[in-house]
């Protein structure tokens, strides 16, 4: 029986996840005494100077003893950065309008709106009107 055969009968259900140039890959695979761990693999894409393109593959396996752990953990990371910075994606790469501060030239209306100064001020008395 080849490698590749083996490889493929230990998957038992996958699913994939494409998000831009990475893709993820969530596998449960079978252990040679039949229980079950999962696999998670990040795909990223690169292209080569000459147009070409390969990809670099990080993989995780995860077991059972793990799950609870691991999975109280992501949760707790993810609950963290929704509740520190809100769940609306705010990066150059998922935004083609995204500007840094450092980038952002006040508008007209912007500069406007700012506080006058003590010395911008005249003293107008209400009598001289």
């Amino acid at each position: 029986m080849s490698e590749q055969y083996s490889m493929e009968q230990e998957e038992i259900f996958s699913k994939v996840m494409r998000a831009g140039r990475r893709t993820y890959f969530f596998d449960v695979r079978s252990t040679k005494a039949g229980d079950y761990y999962l696999t998670i693999t990040e795909s990223k894409k690169f292209t080569n100077d000459d147009g070409s393109f390969h990809y670099k593959k990080h993989k995780i396996y995860l077991y059972k003893e793990d799950f609870s752990e691991f999975q109280d953990n992501l949760n707790e990371m993810i609950q963290y950065v929704i509740d520190e910075k809100g769940d609306e994606v705010i990066s150059e790469r998922h935004q083609k309008d995204f500007k840094r501060e450092s980038e952002m030239v006040p508008t007209e209306v912007e500069a406007t709106t700012e506080e006058p100064s003590a010395s911008s001020f005249t003293d107008v008395s209400f009598d001289d009107i």
